[in-house]
């Protein structure tokens, strides 16, 4: 035992020499790159500013200098004229930054191929006596004339203090970390039992359990242990395919049909104009995410049939095979009629829980007639869903809000079920939830589902505090848990993902030939620079602020105007509610007047398309675009923004994102804005005009890794394997095998 303590302890020596040189290394670069990025940001952004008051009183311009300084880090600004002369400076500006000296290095190290007499963007780390500094130089231009540079001096002393309190901090953990290696050994072998380590060997094997009631506990553990062991292999390393989420389905579920119970149905059949009928991709999330398992795992998909030409395609059971040309599942479309649509649909999903969810700001409307027609339409898919199974425990998604009542309908008959509901929007806090009038009901139905899933663990605490203000039950929040009439219910956060790679992506052109589409089709001029948005024609997807932030960034930057334009695909939807109506109308007249202030012969700066694209198109305009921005107000997850990331193999192009969006919480590379800051976005959007095409590089490839690791696979699987372990729990504790008694009624 000395031996393996000395070990360990000459081991922890080395990581703490090794994580103390990391240190020192890394943080200092770390820190660097973050300094210049500051800088680069603060003079981008003063450029103008500093060239409007150039010319004037000397100081005016010392003022503007002096607002850069505001931040203590900041030792000083400067500026100097084209012929390295100063023209002003904050006070106790350090001479060994002159403007000659400065001026003469700028050029010096300019290796670009530039004319002689033209300044260019410098940055560098110096030492002064005092201690380090980064110098950045900004050229300050108005239009095409060259005035000359600022200088921004930041003090780097802090990245010292910084490293010493890191390694005193590393060196406590490292000692406190010695000081258990050396003691904990002895402890143990001070205070061990030869018996009672014997007696737990004899447990193991599987006797002794009777004259040792103390050590149920353990064995309860370890086979517990174990269990989960041999359950969650689903999670070892590599990369999810649909291959492998077929393999685990056959392993776990023993190739169990998948049955989805969804409002939008994958594929849409419409006449076409010269009589024919076409295939449609809605523009869904849902079907995103959720057609790509099918594909993998097949089964059958239940839907509402919404396509003019739906019925002409199916079976004389409601079903048609898809995909087109695959065949791999396939779709049952149940049929409403004007009025349940109306009510079901447009009224009680989409005037009353759908604002409801989201915090966008338009008032939720709940009538009576409208919950009446939610209730039968549940019931009608319920049935609908009963009447597919072909075992008494079947595996059936249920999705989104639309079907909030359906979990505890097919709980009623289908006891046996392995029901999962996720709920793909926002779930509102447990006060907001008490305006619905019929909260209880919409909480009882979902209390039918074995699982409740949500994007993130925030609406998973929501609804469990919704839950626990309005209804009689057990909350178990150590396990997520609710008990209700002796039924449990996991809440669980599944953060929704794409397929990868993505087959749409896979087929399309090379970004290069995009582009060159892209700039022919909306007639761009060369080095015009495009941006782009995606999205339904929703107020809770943040268009207008969107355009509204586009409008400032022409404002206030005026070298994007002529250059900039911003392309909206924007799908119609819901146009039979009077608010989306409203917003068509709003996003019209606003992209008319931001082209009629900024645009030009040749140049729109907003390019709005209210109409249905295929997804071949959408990802045509990702991969043409330097920017995507996706703004909303309030969202579950966005998988636009995930679309955009996974278009871009180039690793070029720059995401936007809203921090209202779960996709924020794990894009963390895109920058990050907050939509109602309409100045902020601008600023942002500025920023992502401008950035080095090595720093667009550096992000997307660490936001790509993360969309093939968590992909829509790994999504569905671990969804399913949580339900394939709860089946496994059940059938332990005898309740699957005492309810398989009762014959459902299908």
């Amino acid at each position: 035992m000395f031996q393996f303590i000395l070990a360990l302890l000459l081991a922890l020596a080395l990581l703490a020499w090794g994580a103390s040189a990391v240190v020192h290394t890394t943080a200092r670069e770390w820190f660097e790159r973050d300094v210049s990025s500051r800088a680069r940001l603060v003079l981008t952004g003063a450029a103008q500013s500093l060239a409007d008051a150039w010319n004037g009183d000397p100081k005016d311009l010392q003022k503007r200098l002096m607002d850069l300084t505001r931040d203590e880090r900041v030792m000083g600004a400067a500026a100097c004229d084209a012929e390295f002369k100063p023209r002003a400076s904050t006070p106790g500006f350090p001479d060994d930054f002159n403007c000659w000296a400065v001026g003469t290095r700028v050029r010096a190290a300019d290796s670009s191929g530039n004319s002689a007499d033209r300044l260019q963007e410098w940055s560098t780390v110096a030492n002064l006596p005092t201690g380090r500094v980064h110098l950045s130089v900004m050229p300050i231009r108005n239009q095409a004339q060259e005035l000359g540079f600022a200088i921004l001096l930041h003090d780097l002393s802090f990245i010292e203090r910084r490293e010493a309190q890191a390694l005193t901090f590393l060196n406590i953990a490292f000692a406190v970390l010695a000081l258990m290696a050396l003691g904990v050994p002895l402890f143990a072998a001070r205070w061990a039992r030869y018996d009672w380590s014997l007696e737990l060997r004899r447990l193991l094997r599987g006797g002794g359990t009777q004259k040792s009631p103390e050590f149920q506990p353990i064995l309860s553990d370890v086979r517990e242990l174990v269990g989960r062991m041999a359950s969650e292999r689903e999670d070892a390393p590599g990369q999810w395919t649909a291959e492998r989420l077929k393999q685990n389905l056959n392993r776990y579920l023993h190739g169990e049909r998948i049955i989805i119970l969804a409002n939008r149905e994958p594929y849409i059949h419409k006449h076409t104009a010269d009589g024919g009928i076409e295939v449609q991709h809605p523009a869904s999330g849902l079907v995103t995410a959720l057609e790509p398992v099918m594909r993998a795992c097949s089964g059958v998909w239940v839907a509402h049939g919404s396509g003019d030409a739906d019925r002409e395609t199916v079976d004389s059971h409601d079903h048609v095979s898809v995909p087109p040309g695959e065949e791999s599942y396939h779709i049952r479309r149940v049929w409403l009629s004007e009025e349940e649509q109306q009510g079901y649909y447009y009224g009680f999903s989409n005037e009353g829980l759908w604002p409801l969810c989201h915090v966008a700001h338009t008032r939720p409307l709940f009538r009576a007639e409208d919950w009446r027609q939610y209730l039968a339409v549940n019931q009608k898919f319920a049935d609908a869903v009963s009447s597919e199974v072909d075992s008494k425990d079947p595996i059936i998604l249920v999705q989104d809000y639309h079907f909030a009542l359906a979990p505890a309908m097919i709980r009623k008959r289908l006891p046996s079920a392995t029901v999962i509901a996720f709920w793909h929007i926002p779930w509102p806090n447990a006060e907001i939830m008490g305006i619905c009038p019929w909260r209880n009901e919409l909480l009882e139905g979902l209390l039918g589902s074995s699982i409740v899933g949500f994007h993130t663990q925030l609406h998973c605490n929501n609804f469990m505090d919704s839950v626990d203000r309005y209804l009689e039950t057990r909350i178990d929040r150590e396990h997520n848990a609710v008990v209700m009439r002796g039924h449990r219910t996991l809440i669980r956060p599944y953060p929704i993902a794409l397929e990868w790679p993505v087959h749409w992506v896979e087929t399309a052109p090379s970004p290069e030939e995009c582009r060159a589409q892209v700039w022919r089709d909306l007639g761009l001029k060369p080095g015009a620079l495009l941006g782009v948005g995606v999205d339904r024609l929703d107020y809770t997807k943040g268009i207008e602020e969107r355009l509204l932030a586009v409008e400032l960034l022409l404002e206030r930057y005026p070298e994007f105007r002529g250059r900039f334009s911003f392309a909206q695909l924007a799908a119609p939807s819901r146009t039979k509610i009077a608010r989306y109506r409203q917003l068509s109308e709003t996003v019209e007249l606003l992209a008319a007047r931001i082209n009629q202030r900024f645009g030009s012969e040749g140049y729109r700066p907003i390019i709005l398309f209210r109409s249905h694209h295929e997804p071949p198109e959408v990802f045509r305009f990702f991969r043409a675009a330097d920017l995507c921005y996706v703004s909303a107000l309030h969202d579950g997850m966005n998988l636009v923004a995930k679309e955009f990331v996974a278009a871009r193999t180039d690793l070029k192009g720059v995401l936007v994102l809203s921090e209202f969006t779960g996709a924020a919480r794990e894009l963390t590379e895109a920058l990050i804005v907050n939509p109602y800051n309409l100045e902020a976005s601008s600023d942002a959007l500025a920023a992502a005009l401008t950035m080095p095409l090595e720093e667009q590089r550096d992000r997307m490839r660490s936001m790509r890794p993360l969309l093939a690791q968590f992909n829509v696979y790994r999504w569905a699987g671990k969804m399913l394997m949580d339900a394939s372990r709860l089946r496994s729990q059940e059938r332990v504790a005898g309740r699957l095998a005492e309810r398989s008694n009762v014959t459902p009624a299908i």
